[in-house]
């Protein structure tokens, strides 16, 4: 397969719940107000250490959108998505943004966080941006 370069990160990040390997700093928060399927989400406007899935439309709650599944370099895990297009105009701002599933990553402190069952959302991201 040949030799795994990851991005070190420096300072309060989140990583992989599974491997640990870095993904964003926390200073790269956009919005606190997504959710998804397992709960709460955060959107990112830079990650690190993932691969991207391919392109599709998916309808969410905010309308139509083009994303692709992003997974982690090391592991393979799926840790969330990025927008490559938004169709509603008021949706543009989330294009090349990507967003972490809080039940995928850990914190900054290192805690993991827990699936609130009863918060199954079928289509993901809500925002209150």
């Amino acid at each position: 397969m040949g030799r795994l370069f990851l991005v070190n990160l420096e300072g309060k990040i989140y990583s992989c719940k599974h491997c640990h390997t870095h993904l964003a700093l926390c200073d790269s928060i956009v919005s606190k107000s997504f959710h998804c399927r397992h709960g709460k989400a955060y959107l990112f406007s830079r990650v690190v250490n993932v691969t991207l899935g391919p392109k599709e439309e998916r309808m969410m709650m905010t309308g139509l959108h083009t994303v692709a599944d992003i997974f982690c370099v090391k592991c393979g895990s799926i840790v969330g998505w990025t927008y490559e297009t938004a169709k509603e105009k008021s949706q543009k701002y989330k294009e090349g943004k990507s967003v972490l599933e809080r039940f995928k990553i850990s914190g900054p402190d290192g805690t993991n966080y827990w699936v609130n069952h009863e918060a199954h959302v079928s289509g993901s991201d809500a925002d209150d941006v």
